[in-house]
């Protein structure tokens, strides 16, 4: 795996943990962040054994957006291609089950990353903002696309065009995430909540998550053709069989595909 300055990657049984790393700043995007993190993402959605991925911060926060003390300050630290910002529909699309754990501020392109990802968790005291227009740009990570998708087009609307802090109890409430946990237990939360998909059957889990992209591409009765083709292929699986062992013989099935 390449050694990055903004962000780290760790990759292991299955599981890859991809951090923001510039704690001092909250882990405000600089333009090196984006870059690192769209190749860290590359070589994650590339790699057969990650079965799942989790995006998360250092310290205090999860990601606020652009540094903008950095870019006033110094300007860009380097020029970005459009390719990078395509690191949300990697986040989206990967094989992989991806997991934004919001552990702290989360804003702007900060939140695009984090609705990018399949599912939210979030900390008790953690706060998302749309925030765009606050320092007078349209934005940019598709939240105009993920935002609609979860809270509906009205919503994702106020949510955008009257920037606020949202507070974890309220994005649980509209759909904006699947859990919010305790401060005080929620890395411990995160890592239950990562053991439960790594748990799942490799073959299903990735049999779902296609599932879902698939979906959001094609007519009812192209995808249905799609769904169904990748059930009956995965029904005569391996690990479809050793979980209808483990039903029957009441124990934890032991699945054996990467």
């Amino acid at each position: 795996m390449t050694d990055f300055d903004t962000i780290r990657l760790e990759v292991a049984d299955g599981l890859a943990r991809l951090t923001l790393d510039r704690p001092d700043r909250l882990n405000g995007m600089t333009n090196q962040m984006v870059r690192e993190a769209h190749e860290a993402v590359e070589q994650v959605a590339g790699d057969p054994a990650v079965r799942v991925l989790v995006l998360t911060g250092e310290g205090r926060g999860f990601c606020p957006g652009a540094d903008l003390g950095h870019f006033t300050d110094g300007g860009a630290d380097e020029v970005l291609e459009a390719r990078h910002f395509q690191i949300v529909t990697m986040l989206h699309e990967m094989p992989a089950v991806t997991v934004a754990a919001v552990n702290g501020a989360c804003a702007g392109a900060g939140m695009g990353w984090a609705l990018a990802c399949d599912l939210r968790v979030m900390a008790a005291s953690a706060k998302m903002n749309t925030a765009f227009l606050d320092v007078a740009v349209a934005g940019d990570m598709a939240l105009p696309w993920l935002l609609p998708r979860l809270v509906g087009a009205s919503k994702a609307r106020e949510l955008s065009f009257l920037p606020g802090r949202v507070t974890a109890e309220e994005a649980l409430r509209i759909g904006l995430v699947a859990r919010v946990f305790p401060d005080e237990s929620f890395r411990d939360d995160v890592e239950g909540v990562l053991g439960s998909l790594l748990a799942k059957s490799p073959t299903a889990l990735r049999g779902l998550k296609q599932h879902y992209v698939d979906a959001e591409r094609m007519p009812l009765a192209e995808f249905v053709e799609h769904e169904s083709r990748r059930h009956l292929e995965i029904a005569a699986s391996a690990d479809t069989a050793e979980a209808f062992r483990a039903f029957i013989e009441k124990r934890e099935p032991r699945f054996t595909t990467p």
